[in-house]
């Protein structure tokens, strides 16, 4: 069952990021949501294990989509230097509900009837339809508006994200200028599929996907997913072994707080690096006592499991989500971050359905199979990855080295561990609006924000009928409101109910 659902996530996170181009982040995460919800019903009331399966299927649908999106939605609105306490913050959410879930099924053990297995799988679908209407609260992504030349909704969320609302803040109209840039200058290299994806850009595609893969090989899901077996495998039975997982789940918890602190001080790199040792010793240490079989077995296995589940959950838990959408550019940060979730997925499909067999055929040295892996981690980071720790997305062309527009980038290798205090990219950007810069090499690109009525200190942006962002209503109420004003204007054939597009037709320049 369990591998049922991760098909459904790995189908979905391979087509999703196509979807999350064209229709955007925000409805993505909408749709989502909506089918984890339909997932989590059929689950719920099945009466048969065909209508159980299907639920399954369909759930695992919706987490592939979410899993996709949900970070690289976090990257885009998130300023540089605290990105990644942002995306850690993430995934201490995502620990929270799997620390629930242990102790909701713990809990949900002492009832006698089928509402034992009932009642965790109706938890999903309340905290599924929160997310549902949470979908209508947020802004889209500016980043994914400027790219489909949406600029003046565009420029409304970028300053209300980086200008308290004013969208004459110097900041915002800086952060504008970038990322439009940034969105003009993609489009001259043309092609935006996946042929081209890994021909131009293979090393980050590489550490998306590998990011993803080693992390479910260190061994996570051996503990997630079966860690009451690990615990009667040491000595704990029957419910004492739930109630083990269930404070394992408290400490996983707790460890993925200290790195909102450090992330964006200390580096991914650093992080990545001593999670994998502390990992390594840690599997090794479960291995062994395991192989001894003394008294002492069952209580130091499980406090090497909760060592090794706080090494994981400080390191390898939040970074590779974090890493994939961060280093891929926008024109394909979508689809490469779908490649690296579907990595995610095939892996972790595969350590579910081998740790059982494994663990019957070869018992303690399964442990010693994933501290082997974690030890590649180790080297594969050290030697690969870079440091990207307070850097712009716009400014990873510098990291890597792989940009293709005629217009120049910038120094390749900056000092960034000398900057992570800095509030700004260690990566020197392009000096927008400077008009001493005469370079031929650089295109004429129009980046300057559009104009956009003000009143009362708030941006006013007609979409075409007279309608303005203040007259628009806020919440599920509003947005019904809303959809029912814009069916009218579309049947009149007066409106589309879509962003209106600004001149950015580049043909014409």
């Amino acid at each position: 069952m369990v591998a049922i659902l991760e098909v459904g996530a790995f189908i979905a996170s391979l087509v999703v990021g196509r979807i999350g181009d064209v229709i955007g982040r925000r409805k993505t995460i909408l749709y989502g949501a909506a089918v984890f919800v339909l997932g989590g019903a059929c689950q719920t009331f099945a009466t048969g294990m065909p209508m159980m399966m299907l639920g399954r299927i369909v759930a695992g649908l919706g987490v592939g989509a979410l899993s996709t999106i949900v970070p690289v939605y976090q990257s885009e609105i998130s300023p540089p230097h605290n990105r990644g306490k942002l995306a850690c913050i993430e995934f201490s959410g995502n620990v929270f509900g799997y620390m629930c879930s242990v102790w909701v099924d713990y809990f949900c053990s002492f009832i006698g009837s089928d509402w034992a297995w009932r009642v965790p799988l109706l938890m999903q679908v309340v905290i599924g339809s929160m997310l549902v209407v949470g979908s209508f609260l947020i802004v889209e992504s500016p980043r994914w508006l400027l790219d489909n030349d949406h600029d003046e909704e565009g420029i409304v969320v970028i300053a209300n994200l980086y200008g308290k609302g004013d969208i004459h803040n110097p900041k915002a109209r800086d952060e504008y200028r970038e990322i439009k840039m940034n969105v003009l200058l993609q489009r001259q290299e043309g092609e935006r599929g996946y042929a081209d994806m890994f021909k131009r850009y293979y090393k980050r595609v590489f550490i998306a996907m590998s990011a993803q893969a080693l992390a479910q090989l260190n061994g996570i899901n051996v503990i997630s997913y079966y860690a009451p077996l690990v615990f009667e495998q040491a000595g704990w039975h029957g419910r004492q072994a739930i109630l083990m997982t269930g404070i394992n789940g408290i400490t996983y918890l707790a460890s993925t707080i200290p790195p909102w602190y450090v992330v964006d001080t200390l580096g991914r790199r650093f992080i990545l690096l001593s999670g994998a040792t502390a990992m390594f010793f840690a599997l090794s240490a479960i291995s062994f006592f395991m192989y001894i079989d003394i008294g002492a077995t069952a209580n130091m296995v499980v406090v090497f499991v909760m060592i090794y589940n706080a090494a994981f959950g400080y390191s390898w838990g939040p970074i590779p989500w974090l890493y994939p959408p961060e280093i891929l550019p926008l024109s394909i940060r979508a689809k490469g971050a779908s490649l690296s979730t579907a990595a995610n997925w095939a892996f972790n499909w595969l350590v579910g359905e081998m740790t059982p067999v494994l663990q019957e055929a070869i018992g303690w040295r399964l442990y010693l199979l994933h501290a082997f892996f974690c030890a590649v981690s180790f080297v594969v980071v050290y030697f690969i990855y870079p440091e990207t720790a307070n850097v712009r997305l716009e400014d990873m062309n510098s990291i890597f080295g792989d940009a293709t527009t005629i217009a120049p980038t910038p120094e390749q290798h900056a000092e960034v561990e000398s900057l992570f205090s800095a509030t700004r990219s260690p990566v020197p950007s392009f000096r927008l609006g400077d008009n001493d810069n005469n370079d031929p090499n650089i295109p004429d690109l129009e980046i300057e924000p559009p104009n956009v009525e003000v009143e009362d200190g708030k941006p006013i942006l007609p979409d075409g009928n007279g309608i303005s962002v203040q007259d628009v209503k806020e919440g599920v109420g509003g947005w019904i409101s809303n959809m029912v004003n814009r069916s009218k204007e579309d049947a009149n054939g007066s409106g589309s109910g879509k962003y209106k597009k600004v001149d950015q037709d580049e043909t014409e320049r």
